[in-house]
């Protein structure tokens, strides 16, 4: 799974818990702290890995 498709299962994944306190099935107060629940749950869709590439490190141009 590549870095763009993990943020955006992430994203659909907040835009859920939104619609879902919208129409009162998760509490508010859930629906408040779960952006934060979730980029802690899931650090790697939002981190970046060891593959990519580092700009301060200097090549030969």
């Amino acid at each position: 799974m590549t870095q763009t498709q993990k943020a955006l299962l992430l994203a659909a994944a907040m835009i859920g818990i939104a619609l879902l306190a919208v129409y009162e099935i998760v509490p508010e107060e859930v629906a408040q702290y779960s952006p934060f629940l979730l980029l802690a749950l899931f650090p790697g869709a939002w981190l970046r890995d060891r593959k990519s590439c580092n700009l301060l490190k200097r090549g030969a141009a």
